[in-house]
């Protein structure tokens, strides 16, 4: 079939997916009694659930624990078919997408590539501090964090040890947020028995945020107390601060404060990850595919953008949908319901968002919630809070088994405030350094 092997031709009317994020494995998942030929196309062979991706890098959660492979999920549904692979280009006029393995036809094409870091231009940035947008990301940063404490026993001069255990997170959002609680609590309940030869009053946390508040988008009595919850643990909260730069060894802040570290995590912002290929005006600045309440990309009758790569104006939404789960979820289901009335010959229905609230954690019993409610909205903090984000976050995963090893694992972290997943396999940011010039031969 046109470069890409063995993919039988069911004579339906052909969806091609591109990425199977939540917006896209959701559109997969609604088409399968729809007479069509569902094709996804992804880098990985997984469905990854990325809001639990700093727990695997803090150790809390194995990687496997939030990743399910298509096929498994996806199996048994007759009209769909898989292949691992990057879409290079679009070639809208003969309905093609060009792809690493080939090309392939499409009657309607979505896509749901949704985004990557955003770096604003600074290369430097870009080289030296590690994001969290993947599995392999998380690994790597989790290698990164075990190895410093690891080197950090060898060494005796003192700016050198602080470059080890002290950590700079870039960016007060929710990834921020929970990356800087988690790295509290191994702080306050791991790191104190894996490494006693070590003074972990030494270990800074610093929190980045340009802006003057965290959890922007949410209500301010969340913000406030996600704010009063990190200082509770020992971060500094750096509000109204913008990293002006990083060699990899020393974060210069706008103030003109310099800060040493070895790490430092960037969860600042992101940018769409579009395919080159469409109009310039289907682009906006943001990298987002401009759409119209049916998620059609501006230009075009049969290719569809959905989830954060998509951004859809309305007035409740003047700058487009958060770039959370729920609007990718909703906007995959409706689209495969409007692809069955289009092939029906019915009109598409246009969407509407359902916010059913925001959750972040930063800590055993530290949550909270904004919860829409018949109407209203609830500020939740606290036990209840948490109780609340681990229950979403568990029935959220796509497989029994992911909620069975996720629901045991934190159960087991709770009753002995543990991380057991505290082994280094794989890449780290930077390599070992095996010992200092001056240090002893012989100990």
């Amino acid at each position: 079939m046109e470069g890409l092997t063995k993919i039988e031709d069911l004579g339906m009317p052909r969806v091609v997916i591109v990425g199977g994020g939540f917006g896209g494995l959701e559109l997969a998942k609604s088409l399968a009694d729809v007479p069509v030929q569902v094709v996804l196309i992804d880098k990985q062979n997984y469905h990854g659930f990325w809001p639990l991706l700093y727990q695997v890098a803090t150790a809390g959660l194995n990687p496997d624990s939030i990743v399910s492979p298509f096929r498994k999920i996806l199996g048994n549904q007759k009209n769909f078919f898989f292949r691992m692979a990057e879409v290079e280009s679009i070639n809208a006029a003969e309905q093609v997408v060009e792809t690493s393995i080939g090309r392939l036809r499409y009657d309607y094409l979505v896509l749901a590539t949704g985004t990557t870091s955003n770096f604003f231009g600074d290369e430097q940035m870009a080289r030296n501090a590690i994001t969290l947008k993947s599995v392999g990301d998380a690994i790597e940063l989790r290698n990164t964090l075990l190895s410093n404490f690891e080197q950090a026993l060898q060494i005796g001069d003192q700016e050198q040890l602080n470059s080890m255990l002290d950590f700079v997170i870039v960016g007060g959002g929710p990834t921020g947020v929970e990356m800087a609680g988690a790295l509290s609590e191994l702080r306050a309940h791991v790191f104190p028995r894996d490494y006693p030869e070590l003074d972990l009053n030494q270990m800074d946390i610093y929190l980045v945020q340009s802006g003057p508040v965290l959890l922007k988008g949410m209500s301010a009595e969340v913000s406030n107390k996600s704010l009063e919850y990190l200082k509770e643990m020992g971060v500094e909260v750096l509000l109204d601060s913008r990293v002006k730069s990083y060699d990899g060894y020393t974060v210069t802040l706008s103030s003109g404060r310099q800060l040493i570290t070895r790490t430092l995590i960037w969860a600042a912002g992101v940018t769409g990850a579009p395919i080159p290929g469409l109009a310039p005006a289907a682009l906006l600045r943001s990298n987002r595919y401009q759409v119209d309440e049916m998620n059609h990309v501006a230009g075009y009758s049969n290719i569809f953008a959905i989830g954060d790569i998509a951004q859809m104006t309305t007035p409740d939404y003047p700058e487009g949908h958060p770039q959370v789960a729920q609007p990718a979820i909703q906007q995959g289901r409706l689209l495969g319901a409007n692809i069955k009335r289009a092939l029906a010959g019915q009109p598409m229905e246009a969407f509407h968002y359902h916010d059913k609230g925001t959750m972040a954690t930063v800590g055993r019993n530290r949550a909270l919630a904004d919860i829409q409610l018949f109407g209203k909205q609830y500020h939740l903090s606290g036990y209840l809070a948490w109780l609340a984000w681990s229950l979403v976050h568990v029935l959220a995963l796509v497989s029994f088994r992911n909620r069975l090893v996720v629901f045991l694992s934190w159960a087991w972290n709770y009753a002995t405030q543990d991380k057991s997943m505290r082994y280094i396999i794989g890449n780290i940011k930077a390599p070992l350094r095996v010992k200092e010039p001056n240090a002893k031969a012989i100990v």
